[in-house]
């Protein structure tokens, strides 16, 4: 990729979040649809300056390399931007429409769409609801007891720590080809179909029933529906209140969410959801991991780079002087070109 000398950096964008159901607005986003605001998403790389070979779904399919792969998009959200659970759940989310779109026809009815008219009715139904009150983790609880702080005895306190990572490492892209450079350790996906590993006996019921029983939700999920049991754990890991890999979501996201899936463990219900997480990845982690990746100098390198730069230049007018000054033929003055070559050219890189 050969770029012009005006090219710069996607600039840098501050942690934020939008909400598909938020408190002060209507079951729409900004008066569209989910499928309208999802158009718009997919120009998210134009708009801020990223080629178009390092694109969001570029780098999501595997048609990119190193180090602007899948994984290094998860390395990059976890050590340096400390967030990684959208990405990761995002990953989860594609696989996921994989495997049910593999189910045979009777095993999909058991899973009825959630339907644009029923997120509606939800939102609406959830819009005058008070919010549900906030978990308080046992730890909290022990701080504050005997103060003015003290949680009432009705406040639902946090059913389990947290222990062990369910997933072990994070999911990876889940592409035939890297499934044989991956330790079996560290791929979310086994050959079996089921995107969590057996080898995980952990329950996650308590913790799915506290997120339930918080979201007011009194209609128990359908067990014979498939991915049943995936589906609690994803909500142990991602939804419920102090979730290891708790989602960024409001309290009517995360109501509206837990309602649906205690309907239907069809993809659909994660319609809303899936819209915020996708929003936050393409228009700020993707934008940061370009910004972040292309540059190929820290400030050290980059002060070094102008002192060296300044120094070049320095030394062609020295050069120069020295040889008008003394019986040298014109000739020779030529070399202080050198100099001035070779600092403007490492000026301008400390500048790119």
């Amino acid at each position: 990729m050969v770029y012009s000398l005006a090219y710069r950096r996607p600039p840098h964008v501050e942690p934020r979040r939008i909400s598909t159901a938020s408190a002060d607005s209507g079951p729409s986003i900004g008066g569209t649809t989910l499928d309208e605001t999802h158009e718009s998403l997919q120009d998210s790389s134009i708009n801020y300056g990223i080629p178009e070979a390092l694109s969001f779904d570029r780098i999501i399919d595997g048609g990119t390399c190193p180090p602007c792969t899948t994984r290094d998009f998860m390395n990059y959200l976890i050590y340096i931007e400390h967030a990684a659970e959208n990405l990761q759940f995002f990953l989860w989310y594609k696989d996921y429409i994989r495997r049910f779109d593999l189910l045979s026809e009777n095993e999909r009815r058991l899973a009825p769409e959630w339907t644009l008219e029923q997120a509606e009715a939800q939102a609406l139904a959830l819009k005058d609801k008070p919010a549900p009150m906030k978990s308080i983790s046992a730890e909290t609880t022990a701080v504050f007891k005997g103060t003015d702080f003290d949680a009432p005895k009705t406040t639902i306190v946090e059913l389990s720590k947290g222990g062990s990572n369910p997933f072990g490492t994070p999911p990876m892209t889940p592409t035939t080809r890297d499934h044989d450079s991956i330790a079996p350790s560290e791929y979310p996906w086994s050959d079996s179909g089921s995107t969590l590993r057996s080898g995980f006996k952990a329950s996650h019921d308590k913790k799915v029933a506290g997120a339930f029983a918080a979201a007011d939700v009194k209609l128990q999920p359908f067990t014979i529906q498939p991915f049943r049991e995936e589906i609690s754990r994803i909500i142990s890991i991602y939804v419920a209140e102090g979730a290891p890999r708790q989602l960024n979501l409001s309290s009517k996201e995360r109501a509206g969410l837990l309602h649906a899936l205690a309907t239907t463990t069809h993809p659909t219900a994660f319609r809303r959801v899936i819209h915020t997480v996708e929003w936050s990845l393409r228009h700020q982690a993707h934008q940061n991991f370009i910004r972040w990746t292309i540059c190929n100098g820290n400030r050290p390198r980059v002060i070094f780079a102008r002192g060296l730069g300044i120094a070049g230049i320095v030394g062609g007018i020295l050069a120069a002087v020295l040889i008008v000054l003394s019986n040298a033929g014109r000739g020779w003055r030529v070399l202080s070109a050198i100099g001035f070559g070779i600092g403007i050219a490492t000026l301008v890189a400390a500048w790119k």
